[in-house]
């Protein structure tokens, strides 16, 4: 579900460029990340939509894979962003954009905005 703290950090990010590029989970990626049997929230079309619709993106694609590094080795961006929960270093999409000079960052997020946390509440849990 996205939320403000979201389009924060795509707003980030986008700053950080000429262009955004946000590749999206498709509905089998997202169920890879094990968050739970009712993930994806809403449907990838859904979730395509929503995030084309910001000012701030260029193009968005889906990727079916754990991670987007297929979609990064066909790309090649300068840049490769995510959000601030991820310890970049661990990650193969850093080595990835480092093996053509490419480099990794991870954006903060806005304190108090997830989507866990957002269902959470809805359910009133």
């Amino acid at each position: 579900m996205l939320h403000r703290g979201h389009v924060a950090y795509l707003l980030e990010a986008r700053a950080l460029g000429a262009a955004l590029l946000v590749a999206v989970n498709s509905d089998a990626s997202a169920r890879m990340q094990g968050k739970g049997p009712d993930r994806p929230l809403n449907r990838e079309l859904d979730r395509l939509i929503v995030v084309a619709a910001l000012e701030c993106v260029s193009w968005v694609t889906l990727f079916d894979e754990q991670t987007p590094c297929e979609l990064l080795r066909r790309c090649r961006p300068e840049l490769y962003v995510k959000g601030g929960d991820y310890d970049m270093e661990a990650l193969e999409e850093t080595r990835l954009m480092r093996s053509w000079g490419g480099r990794s960052l991870a954006i903060a997020f806005l304190e108090g905005y997830s989507t866990t946390a957002l269902v959470r509440r809805i359910r009133g849990a």
